[in-house]
């Protein structure tokens, strides 16, 4: 059985993740997340999906980084009906 890194469970079916040189132990993708996971640098909320990054800043969607003054994003590139 492995440790989870964050949680500190001992748990048989618990998995390595192999990030930035480094190797992580978890016992779930929550713990995962709330490790690896980039914080949104506007409201704080942990960034899951793709996410904005504008001069080295990372942001959970566009308006999160509007707020900061990055007006050029946009969450969606199509166009609207």
């Amino acid at each position: 059985m492995a440790i989870c890194e964050v949680c500190g469970n001992d748990y048989e079916m618990a998995f390595e993740v192999r990030a930035a040189g480094a190797v992580h132990t978890f016992d779930s993708f929550e713990c995962a997340a709330h490790k690896l996971a980039p914080v949104c640098d506007n409201c704080g909320c942990r960034i899951l999906g793709h996410g904005h990054q504008a001069n080295g800043r990372f942001f959970c969607c566009a308006h999160c980084a509007r707020l900061q003054g990055h007006t050029a994003l946009a969450d969606n590139a199509g166009t609207q009906p």
